[in-house]
């Protein structure tokens, strides 16, 4: 699979800048612009010529049911109950506590609608668990997967969350009016 998905991502002309930080044994990578199913397809490419195979991921419990489930979570996948409050955030970081390693990757949108407000539950997480945030775009109009340097949150929800929406906001996805650059003119108000 690996073959394929290299000659994918070659015929498709992307690019990777800047690299994975492979050292990390615990980290958690948010995902963006996610405006397109495309998302999923793109990222696996790069999970597999990248190797990221210890990469985990949240998604919606739907998709695990069969007669797919099965595909989902051998490519990561958690399964998450969107409607239903479960102290998730506190399950996460329970995973992160008691594995060697735990990468997970979420999307900061959490849907590919456009939003007014990132979801904070990476956040809760990343703090929480006290592990570094990776920032990980792909930007379909320049072909390009990115990577930021790994940082930890400060706390100050307000300014890293602009922090980081300005960050994506620069990245455009594959259907670019679902982007976050509206969120720089009218920044949301986050809270702990």
């Amino acid at each position: 699979m690996r073959v394929l998905w290299n000659l994918f991502l070659f015929i498709q002309g992307w690019t990777i800048r800047g690299s994975f930080p492979y050292q990390l044994k615990k980290c958690v990578i948010i995902v963006g612009p996610h405006t397109s199913s495309w998302d999923f397809v793109v990222g696996l490419a790069f999970r597999s010529k990248l190797r990221l195979y210890h990469l985990k991921y949240l998604g919606k419990s739907e998709l695990f049911k069969p007669p797919f489930g099965f595909f989902f979570r051998k490519l990561g996948g958690f399964p998450v109950d969107r409607f239903h409050k479960n102290n998730m955030v506190d399950q996460v970081v329970n995973l992160f506590h008691i594995q060697e390693s735990f990468v997970l990757a979420l999307s900061p949108e959490g849907t590919r609608k456009p939003v007014e407000k990132l979801r904070t539950g990476f956040y809760h997480i990343a703090l929480k668990a006290n592990v570094p945030v990776v920032m990980a775009g792909m930007d379909f109009t320049k072909k390009e997967a990115s990577f930021s340097e790994p940082f930890y949150l400060s706390g100050d929800i307000q300014s890293d969350m602009e922090k980081i929406t300005a960050h994506f906001a620069s990245i455009e996805g594959k259907i670019p009016r679902y982007g976050l650059q509206h969120l720089l003119d009218n920044p949301p108000v986050y809270h702990l």
